[in-house]
């Protein structure tokens, strides 16, 4: 490489999901319902939760700091997308976007391991009763969630570290709304065998784990629920687990479609559009199937309306 062609880059562009001013306006509308209603639903998830006793149980601990972490899974991309829909010029500051990159990758991380921590809290519920208090204890509970914090959180590090010593000399324009790790690898003029070793590995491990595990929770789960005798037993047990398998099978198939497919059929605008669902529409999704589908959360609600609308 001569000098005269190498550029130190201090920004890059992003090219966004659509090049279209009448079309990003359309879309800033859309993406702006879709993150307030995100916020909105997760943040009162969580005061939900907070407020009402019948709710203060290791699931529902759970699913509250699901909610924390798909408010800031969330608000790490579409604050700068909104911004980008009403600019010209989709510009991202160097450290900026590793910044953007770091808190993206911890918190993906961060939901795919509560997603499995919550499996196996189903499978101690339903499989081994008797033990759940004491299996489930609120210091076992604070940590297996530090524990998912800590693993997503260096995880991202060790991304984006590695990503961030590569060279981009070439062009600073990357074909993504946000700062993704393969967008990047395919823009830098370095050797990216390493990062790509690295990022197969590690999204391996963390996705291997969650989708094992719960895999294996379930497992036990149907054979314990096809063992009971009570027809309301199986119907409740199926009942409590419905959401979350949902939720699951949103969030890994998403993610399953995006790593896993055929690099043939790999085309950037249809990742962009697989990004799209599992950065912003999943963590608007997640607390309006826990609510929607659950009885608890809905009487939980029911009786916070009753008591603010008829006090006393």
């Amino acid at each position: 490489m001569t000098f005269e062609n190498f550029t130190v880059f201090t920004e890059f562009v992003l090219l966004g999901l659509s090049g279209r001013q009448d079309v990003q306006q359309g879309l800033f509308v859309l993406f702006f319902f879709v993150y307030g209603l995100t916020v909105i639903t997760n943040l009162g998830m969580i005061l939900l939760i907070k407020l009402d006793s019948r709710l203060h149980t290791p699931m529902y601990y759970f699913l509250s700091s699901l909610s924390f972490c798909d408010i800031c899974y969330s608000s790490t991309i579409s604050p700068k997308m909104l911004a980008d829909f009403l600019s010209k010029k989709k510009r991202i500051p160097y450290n900026l976007c590793a910044v953007q990159m770091y808190f993206f990758a911890a918190f993906a991380d961060v939901e795919c391991l509560m997603l499995a921590v919550m499996a196996y809290d189903r499978y101690v519920a339903i499989c081994n009763p008797l033990l759940y208090t004491i299996a489930m204890s609120k210091k076992v509970c604070i940590q297996l969630v530090t524990v998912s914090y800590a693993v997503g959180f260096v995880d991202s590090a060790i991304h984006t570290s590695c990503t961030f010593r590569l060279s981009f000399c070439n062009s600073n324009v990357i074909n993504h709304f946000f700062c993704d790790i393969p967008p990047l690898l395919a823009l830098s003029c370095s050797d990216t065998s390493i990062n790509e070793i690295v990022l197969f590995t590690l999204s391996s491990l963390v996705i291997g784990y969650s989708i094992v595990t719960v895999i294996l929770s379930y497992c036990y789960i149907i054979a314990t629920i096809c063992r009971m005798n009570s027809a309301e037993g199986r119907r409740k047990a199926f009942s409590t687990c419905a959401s979350h398998l949902m939720a699951v099978a949103i969030f890994h198939g998403t993610l399953l479609f995006m790593y896993f497919r055929p690099s043939t059929s790999y085309s950037m605008d249809t990742d962009k559009m697989a990004s799209v669902f599992y950065t912003v529409v999943i963590p608007m999704l997640n607390p309006l199937i826990y609510s929607l589908r659950n009885k608890d959360v809905k009487g939980a609600l029911r009786k916070l309306i009753n008591i603010n609308l008829w006090p006393g």
